[in-house]
């Protein structure tokens, strides 16, 4: 026979295994389906929105990975803590309601926190180009850009050139904007479209990549890397600096289109 402990301790555990395999089951199903929203999320932000290489220098992408991160965790593990069969079906369904409302108020959170983040025009400043993300576009500027510039892109960044500030007010306007953070880039009523004359600007400032290989000697293998993928001699190409929210990088242009063909993980300033 048992001692009475013992008894007791079995009586307890077998009351408590299908609890508890009730509960494993509810976190692993709940995980599954965050598992499934997140990679929709994630295919969104990072092949949309954020294709290469803007989701390594615009920001925004280790936000939104921190937050579904943690979202992930945070939705199955409270499902493993609340989550008991011999609640009454009402009751289980509410404490359900409340874990799903926070995770979707937090992934709601992370994508538009991504979203404002987003870029959305890749405009040549004269002798740079300048990764302009949402929210740092002058949006009642909008209606002064040309007609299909006048919506911010959901798909990656539009190429725009930029025109010069007038002479008087607008150029005293657009000096003391710039010393505020409004460059041109940011402001729609500079952008241009990227057209011959654009191409023909960025051939003037654009240098030879092999100045940029001399002057970013570390960096040659990734220098390398990125005249590889172009699929272009060195010799055709010439780079121009960019800036970004995160981090500047270069952009690779063919030197006789003068379009853009790739990007180097190098300031070329």
């Amino acid at each position: 026979m048992l001692p009475e402990s013992s008894s007791f301790q079995f009586i307890v555990l077998s009351d408590m295994t299908p609890t508890l395999r009730g509960r494993l089951r509810a976190s692993g199903l709940h995980l599954i389906s965050t598992l499934c929203v997140a990679a929709m999320a994630a295919a969104m932000v990072f092949f949309i929105w954020y294709p290469w290489p803007y989701s390594e220098v615009s920001g925004g992408v280790g936000l939104f990975v921190l937050v579904v991160g943690v979202d992930i965790v945070l939705g199955p593990a409270l499902t493993l803590v609340i989550f008991d069969n011999r609640k009454r079906r009402a009751e289980l369904w509410r404490d359900m309601a409340v874990v799903v409302t926070m995770q979707l108020a937090g992934l709601a959170y992370g994508v538009h926190t991504v979203y404002i983040a987003r870029p959305v025009v890749l405009a040549l400043e004269g002798d740079r180009f300048r990764a302009v993300i949402a929210a740092s576009v002058v949006e009642e500027e909008l209606p002064q850009a040309p007609e299909d510039l006048r919506t911010l892109s959901l798909s990656g960044p539009k190429l725009v050139n930029t025109r010069d500030a007038g002479q008087g007010d607008e150029k005293f306007d657009a000096i003391m904007a710039a010393a505020a953070g409004a460059d041109l880039g940011m402001r729609p009523r500079y952008w241009l479209h990227w057209d011959d004359k654009a191409r023909a600007d960025a051939r003037k400032v654009g240098k030879p990549v092999t100045e940029l290989l001399s002057r970013r000697s570390a960096q040659a293998q990734a220098i390398q890397k990125a005249i590889a993928r172009t699929g272009r001699p060195i010799e055709q190409l010439i780079y121009i600096p960019m800036l970004a929210r995160l981090t500047d990088w270069s952009v690779l242009l063919d030197k006789t289109t003068g379009d853009p063909v790739g990007f180097v993980p190098a300031d070329g300033f």
